[in-house]
């Protein structure tokens, strides 16, 4: 790739990026810029064009936990990609959550549950998109269940769980 098709490539992915972060998308896209390199034009477009907010909660108490389902029907006639993604928001005041304030799992199919990293920005944590991305035909229905326990006492925000579509 040429040093101009790479500049080109960069502001693109920048303009991206910062129109989706001002539509709302936010955090969301820490975790998909970073799995866009240069001259990876599929990844690139990747980038989710939408979101749908389920419903919210405050954080669990200390020692407490609190189960989520997300669920998203692809009701097109084209398959549809998609990803599941919890979002824990701080207070507008503070004090900000650090990921060891709270931690995520993700119950298996065979019913076990799997920890599910977390990073954080801007005082929201928040799950990866781009490993949670599947592809849902038409009709098909994605049905992930999460549990968001909170680990360090006196950690307080609100558990936003959501789904990203992609163009």
């Amino acid at each position: 790739m040429s040093l101009t098709n790479y500049r080109l490539a960069a502001a693109t992915l920048a303009l991206a990026t910062a129109l989706v972060g001002v539509a709302g998308a936010g955090t969301a896209m820490a975790s998909t810029a970073a799995a866009v390199a240069p001259g990876n034009e599929t990844a690139a477009a990747l980038i989710p064009v939408d979101f749908v907010n389920l419903s919210a909660r405050a954080l669990p108490a200390s020692g407490e936990s609190h189960t989520f389902v997300v669920s998203y029907r692809n009701d097109s006639s084209v398959d549809q990609v998609v990803a599941p993604q919890i979002l824990v928001e701080s207070p507008d005041a503070g004090p900000f959550l650090a990921p060891a304030d709270i931690q995520v799992e993700r119950r298996n199919a065979d019913g076990s549950r799997e920890a599910v990293p977390v990073a954080s920005q801007t005082g929201t944590l928040f799950t990866d998109l781009v490993s949670a991305q599947r592809t849902l035909r038409p009709g098909e229905t994605l049905t992930e269940r999460y549990r968001v326990s909170a680990i360090t006492p006196g950690a307080v925000g609100t558990v936003q769980p959501r789904v990203a579509l992609y163009g």
